[in-house]
């Protein structure tokens, strides 16, 4: 993978590239307004404290890989910052408005089932069953020249796999992997075999898609009313 990134400048691209599509008018976005972003309470894992310095330090990391540009609008000396992550002149990376909105998802909230990816991805862009986001997974999955998602070893007791990005340090996902399935085991014994208890995680699992669903259409509905 040509592009690595650090969590905090996974979160920045994240911010930039959701405003971007689910906030247009505010968009590109100021220092203070990118870093209420970062710090957002809804649709980020894990939360984040950052200060403008702190984002600011990032920022100058991001311009360095030619990720993101910073300028002065007219009449205003206000710093307004864009994403040159994707779908841009100035990069080879073109992601389809699907592949995109996953894309985000995931360098906001880290792995994710595609059952989630569907729910909060819907204020993004419209996948009209769960195939049709296996398929935008597969697609990013099989990109060229080099992948940019990986399926995740399924854990213990979960009817989903999880989907990570390839943009941060691949051993860092694959140690919390390991490390909450070592968690799980330790706690759930032989999941397979306790029909009960896994009729019961699936159970969770569809509640909180449809959470997840509802969530982005009170957000689509709120944007409209405003």
């Amino acid at each position: 993978m040509a592009i690595t990134l650090t969590d905090k400048e996974c979160r920045v691209i994240g911010v930039l590239l959701e405003k971007s599509i689910t906030t247009p008018e505010q968009y590109p976005l100021t220092i203070n307004a990118l870093t209420n972003g970062c710090n957002q309470k809804s649709n980020r894992a894990p939360l984040m404290n950052l200060t403008e310095e702190e984002v600011k330090t990032i920022l100058a990391a991001l311009n360095t890989k030619r990720l993101i540009q910073v300028s002065t609008g007219f009449g205003s000396r206000v710093d307004k910052i864009t994403q040159r992550f994707c779908n841009t002149e100035f990069g080879e990376l073109k992601l389809t408005e699907q592949q995109t909105a996953i894309m985000t998802e995931l360098l906001l909230r880290g792995p994710q089932t595609p059952g989630e990816l569907r729910g909060r991805c819907q204020r993004m862009a419209r996948f009209s069953d769960m195939a049709d986001v296996e398929s935008s997974l597969a697609s990013l999955q099989a990109y060229q020249p080099d992948p940019l998602v990986e399926q995740l070893p399924r854990e213990p007791g979960k009817r989903e796999a999880r989907y990570a990005h390839l943009f941060t340090e691949f051993n860092s996902v694959r140690s919390a992997v390991n490390i909450s399935s070592t968690d799980s085991e330790q706690h759930i014994q032989a999941p397979e075999e306790d029909t009960q208890l896994n009729h019961l995680l699936n159970k969770v699992e569809q509640l909180s898609t449809q959470v997840c669903e509802l969530t982005a259409r009170l957000e689509i509905l709120e944007r409209k009313n405003h």
